[in-house]
């Protein structure tokens, strides 16, 4: 009886312990080894110079710095758009914002659009918004909510917010969470990151701040590392939105420049935060951690901008953005790369790693997984950008959406037309005319930048610079290198003409 039992614990060893083995749910760390979590970060009108490893000389950023010291710093990485909406198009979707008529500020995206965090959740993730969302209304009815484009939960804001900001859980009727808003994000997006984990799902979440965009305001410990900001800093007047009034005022811009400091470094406090958490729940090997901010440098922060131009330029001050990507289980040693790369190519980056498959429309993104790997250091193909618009500013043109389901409901401190809440709009642009292709646009290679303002004809204002050797865009080539700017001018057409051709919802047939 004995031998008997032993043969059947045997045999219980060998056949059976092993199919019982198997069908136990992998572990986080099994799973998270296959496919990494992704937490992609957003400033708002965070310029390149605004952090101390790109030489501030006031700013406080120890977590950007550190980033930046130990994991991949691209140091020549672009907004899609010089202002913010388009570029979270970009993010989203992989494509220029322009596609589908997000030009600007108050345009949403379309509901045909395809998402990354849709892709992501196909691929098996848990996929969560916190912040600012500003491609659409955040209510639930609206067809272009976070929701609607594969976030599975969100807590977020149609617009910017500051202290104390109302926010829409999933939709609802915004709710005031008291505190620094950076930090409130990352606390209520560690809640989800635990239930993903619990599920044993890795996580994607896209956690895009209020910060440092104006008005501006900070905590107390905050504010006093900037209180003896040199008399000779920031010593001229500027204009931006007052804390108490909502409406335009005029202050001193080193007052302003304290206010904004100390919301950039909060943000960067709050980066740390989620840092220390992935490595206390022993998630930060396999978290792919990406910062950048969404264009460049406003005028009231303007005071150490080393480039031409500002937030709504495209020239380098306009579009040249701080990045800094961190995957310790991939990048395990320090990498500066100077690459031109773009928010549009988000998508097709972190498709790429975790295997999923680009939407069969056009797509101007590139996948950057070749540099995280150190394999690449020229871009294969042009950057566009354009700053365009709809035709006769939308006049005649029909509604893309029911205006009532465009209508905001988040408030925010800054007043429009008196109003603390934004509505959406977007338009039917179904065929293409030779102004289609005005507005100031440029064409970025490995070497030049040909920028052209005005319309189509001979009176447009056309710029060319070698972008390496002129960083700061002040010789225009122009008239010496004529075969050069006529070739890129040429390349910038053509993708003009594609893109127009996606405006007129030929990708979505």
């Amino acid at each position: 009886m004995k031998k008997i039992t032993q043969n059947l614990s045997y045999l219980f060893l060998i056949f059976v312990l092993p199919i019982l083995i198997s069908c136990q749910p992998e572990s986080q760390e099994q799973t998270n080894s296959d496919m990494p979590n992704v937490v992609l970060l957003l400033g708002d009108d965070h310029g390149w110079d605004e952090t101390g490893y790109n030489g501030h000389p006031y700013l406080h950023t120890p977590v950007l710095d550190e980033m930046a010291a130990t994991g991949l710093r691209m140091d020549r990485f672009y907004s899609a758009s010089p202002v913010c909406s388009p570029t979270r198009g970009s993010i989203i979707t992989g494509r220029h914002p322009n596609r589908y008529g997000t030009f600007t500020p108050g345009y949403s995206i379309r509901p045909e659009e395809i998402s990354i965090a849709s892709l992501m959740k196909n691929r098996g993730y848990a996929t969560a918004h916190y912040g600012k969302w500003h491609l659409g209304p955040v209510k639930s009815e609206s067809p272009t909510n976070p929701a609607a484009f594969g976030f599975e939960e969100y807590l977020s804001h149609d617009n910017f917010f500051e202290m104390d900001p109302p926010l829409s859980v999933n939709g609802a009727e915004p709710v005031i969470f008291e505190g620094e808003s950076s930090e409130i994000l990352i606390r209520e997006a560690r809640k989800f990151m635990d239930k993903a984990m619990e599920e044993d799902k890795p996580f994607f979440v896209v956690i895009w701040y209020g910060s440092p965009h104006e008005p501006y305001s900070g905590l107390p410990e905050d504010l006093a590392l900037y209180e003896d900001l040199p008399e000779d800093f920031g010593d001229r007047m500027v204009s931006l939105t007052s804390n108490e009034t909502g409406s335009r005022v005029e202050r001193l811009q080193r007052e302003v420049l304290q206010e904004r400091f100390a919301e950039i470094t909060a943000m960067d406090r709050s980066i740390g935060q989620l840092r220390d958490y992935l490595e206390e729940k022993g998630q930060r090997e396999n978290t792919l951690l990406w910062y950048f901010g969404d264009n460049g440098t406003p005028q009231e922060g303007n005071a150490t901008v080393p480039f031409r131009g500002q937030k709504g330029n495209i020239y380098e001050g306009g579009i040249r953005v701080p990045a800094v990507l961190e995957w310790p289980a991939k990048i395990n040693q320090p990498m500066i790369n100077d690459t031109h790369a773009v928010s549009s190519d988000v998508m097709p980056t972190l498709l790429d790693i975790v295997g999923g498959d680009l939407p069969e429309r056009p797509i101007d993104g590139i996948s950057l997984l070749p540099m995280l790997e150190n394999r690449m250091h020229q871009r294969p193909e042009p950057i566009g950008f354009w700053n365009g618009r709809p035709r006769n500013g939308g006049e005649g043109l029909e509604d893309y959406i029911d205006p009532e389901l465009q209508k905001g409901t988040t408030p925010l401190v800054k007043l429009m037309n008196g109003i603390a809440t934004r509505n959406f709009r977007n338009y039917h642009q179904r065929d293409i005319q030779e102004e289609d292709f005005s507005g100031p646009r440029a064409l970025l290679d490995n070497q030049y930048k040909l920028v052209i303002h005005g319309g189509t004809g001979e009176d447009a204002e056309r710029e060319l610079f070698d972008i390496h050797s002129d960083p700061a865009e002040e010789k225009n080539l122009i008239d010496s290198q004529t075969e050069v700017a006529e070739n890129m001018e040429e390349q910038l057409r053509a993708w003009q003409q594609s893109v127009l051709e996606s405006l007129t919802e030929a990708d979505y047939q």
